[in-house]
């Protein structure tokens, strides 16, 4: 490590290009992160915050929520205490008489009842208690919306008013909003007519305190077909969920690489560089171990300088993004990759073994 050091110390020039390379590299990997977990929570967030432990969907939905459609009756086919039919639907929110400040925006609505257990507690105003009454998410305050405006959903007429809003949530990456189920089935349906109230459609049915093995679903002839699927497997089909994380995740991994093929070249010509030096060291009786050891530990070091400055400066800068774009800090994850990216820089090292041990004290200082 003493080598090490001094020879740090020495080539300040060219070890801090090394260093400074490394850490955009790891810069990089961490904004990478940040955006992959931010894009994950979009996806999820809302259905997350149910704290639900299964979902039902019609089974020809191919775990989809958005394609799967089941009746009300259907919720009493599903033996649980804690269960709640919840109708989902995606639309444009605009205010009615679009006042200065108010922006249209995507947002996705759950239709349920305002007693279930998926609707969150309202940190202003008051939940939902009649057909034209909308709860929204605090990120839409951000969009000049509040309590007491009157908006309208995508091309429905009907003028609803926001009497609550819940803590900040996104579903799809976009924000939420919760009404009853009839105003869902007017906004998604129109004016389709339905035997019975019994007959009007959801979209799924969340299930609190009964995993999936535990639950039983009631069936016959002429019910629709239902499956029971976990939390996880339920995000796992959320639409761009998995794509997105893979591709991230994909990028995260190659730079992984990226890390220890720079590592390796430069510490490489480094090596080359000193192989009149290693000669020397080794003809005053200095060990070969010895010399391994300070190319490892100068891997070591830069991957400690360069990973921590990337690291500060990587949430640095997570506290100036604006609160729209999806990133989310996972210290945990953080230093995980931050030990990865040092573990790499040092198996980058390894490549420069072979030419320390091949040098010849008598070669690497001319004699014959």
């Amino acid at each position: 490590m003493y080598l090490a050091w001094k020879e740090l110390r020495y080539s300040k020039l060219r070890y801090s290009l090394v260093i400074g390379i490394m850490a955009l590299v790891a810069y990089v990997v961490f904004m990478l992160s940040g955006l992959a977990n931010g894009l994950s929570n979009g996806h999820k967030k809302a259905v997350v915050d149910w704290e639900a432990s299964s979902i039902v969907l019609s089974s020809d939905s191919n775990k989809v929520a958005s394609a799967s459609v089941l009746k009300r009756s259907d919720i009493d086919r599903v033996d649980a205490s804690q269960k709640a039919g919840v109708g989902l639907f995606s639309a444009a929110i605009h205010p009615v008489s679009h006042p200065s400040g108010s922006s249209t925006t995507n947002i996705s609505i759950f239709g349920t009842s305002a007693s279930s257990f998926v609707v969150p507690k309202v940190t202003q105003g008051r939940l939902y208690e009649r057909a034209n009454e909308i709860v929204v998410s605090e990120n839409l305050l951000a969009k000049g919306y509040k309590v007491g405006e009157h908006i309208k959903l995508g091309s429905d007429t009907t003028t609803f008013t926001i009497v609550g809003v819940t803590p900040a949530t996104t579903y799809a990456v976009v924000p939420v909003a919760y009404l009853n189920l009839d105003a869902y089935t007017s906004l998604k349906y129109g004016s389709q007519p339905f035997a019975s109230a019994s007959d009007k459609p959801i979209s799924l049915i969340a299930v609190k305190g009964k995993s999936v093995t535990d639950l039983t679903i009631s069936t016959s002839k002429s019910d629709t077909k239902l499956t029971a699927l976990s939390m996880d497997t339920f995000v796992e089909n959320l639409p761009g969920y998995s794509a997105e994380k893979l591709t991230l995740s994909t990028m995260i991994y190659f730079l992984f690489v990226v890390v220890a093929a720079i590592i390796g070249i430069f510490m490489y010509v480094i090596t080359l560089q000193k192989t009149s030096i290693f000669g020397v060291l080794k003809a005053q009786g200095v060990t070969t171990g010895y010399l391994v050891k300070s190319v490892m530990s100068q891997s070591l070091i830069v991957g400690i300088i360069g990973v921590g400055a990337a690291f500060l400066l990587g949430y640095l800068t997570s506290l100036g993004l604006p609160s729209a774009m999806p990133f989310t800090v996972d210290i945990t994850q953080w230093i995980l990759y931050a030990a990865i990216l040092i573990a790499v820089s040092v198996v980058g090292g390894l490549f420069s073994i072979r030419t320390v041990t091949k040098v010849d004290p008598i070669s690497a200082i001319g004699g014959e």
